[in-house]
């Protein structure tokens, strides 16, 4: 093995005031014990998971579905790629963009998909709203390609046309998005999404593939290489999401392809 493997974080920055959701509850970090009033330095922390960096599992999304339990660890460790597919406002991640993607993603790859808006991420409705994203098409291919996981530096594994912003599931939490949409692209946003959360559903749910969300972090270091990636996430029986720390390992002397293994 080299010893020159270099290591790079894919992840966003976690903690109080970091962006998040916009129909999502608050998030809370209180520091209960300080060092010179109790001798040991201690937060608190109230909130859901599914912000910053995540992971979602199939219960999410789908009832009576695995939790993240049910993913197996070998899909969280092994080698793959990141490609570059830029997009702009509220454009498709498509098949076609991931079957033309450089490096060629193969089954059994772990995929990270960097579209230019891990620089953008941020308190916004740019990032949020007005995103792009991936939708059911993208996914059924990731899920025939049989890649092992696929990461996505956009604010959801689902463009937000297709989630709770706009008339899905329980919304529209963001009415104002479809007549902004039909203005901007002269169609109806359930003309283009149709089903709520298609990303998701075929991903994770049809596909068992585990997706996730703001990746981020030192992306574009790694991006149009093959590298071998790490994260995991919690040891959780009933927990619907997690966050994680994505690592991407390179080696650059190119002789050992740590964690190659077989393809699942």
């Amino acid at each position: 093995m080299s010893a020159n493997l270099q290591y790079f974080d894919l992840t966003h920055p976690w903690g109080h005031g970091m962006p998040e959701w916009p129909s999502n509850p608050g998030i809370n970090v209180v520091t209960k014990k300080f060092h010179a009033r109790d001798g040991v330095y201690e937060t608190e922390f109230e909130g859901i998971m599914h912000r910053g960096t995540h992971v979602d599992a199939p219960l999410h999304v789908t009832e009576d579905t695995p939790d993240l339990m049910g993913y197996p660890m070998w899909r969280f460790f092994g080698t793959g790629v990141v490609v570059s597919i830029p997009k702009g406002k509220w454009e498709v991640i498509t098949a076609a963009d991931l079957e033309a993607a450089s490096p060629a993603i193969r089954e059994g790859d772990i995929v990270m998909i960097n579209t230019g808006m891990h620089k953008k991420m941020a308190d916004t409705d740019e990032y949020y709203s007005y995103s792009p994203g991936i939708y059911r098409d993208g996914a059924q291919w990731l899920v025939d390609k049989k890649v092992k996981l696929v990461g996505y530096d956009v604010q959801s594994n689902d463009h937000p046309m297709a989630t709770k912003l706009v008339d899905h599931g329980l919304g529209p939490t963001h009415p104002h998005l479809i007549e902004e949409y039909k203005e901007y692209t002269g169609r109806d946003p359930k003309q283009d999404f149709p089903e709520w959360e298609a990303g998701h559903k075929t991903l994770m749910v049809k596909g068992g593939i585990p997706g996730i969300e703001n990746v981020g972090g030192n992306l574009d270091a790694v991006t149009g290489q093959r590298c071998t990636f790490m994260c995991f996430p919690w040891r959780w029986p009933g927990g619907e999401g997690c966050g994680v720390r994505i690592i991407a390992v390179i080696d650059p002397d190119q002789t050992f392809r740590f964690g190659e293994g077989p393809k699942r």
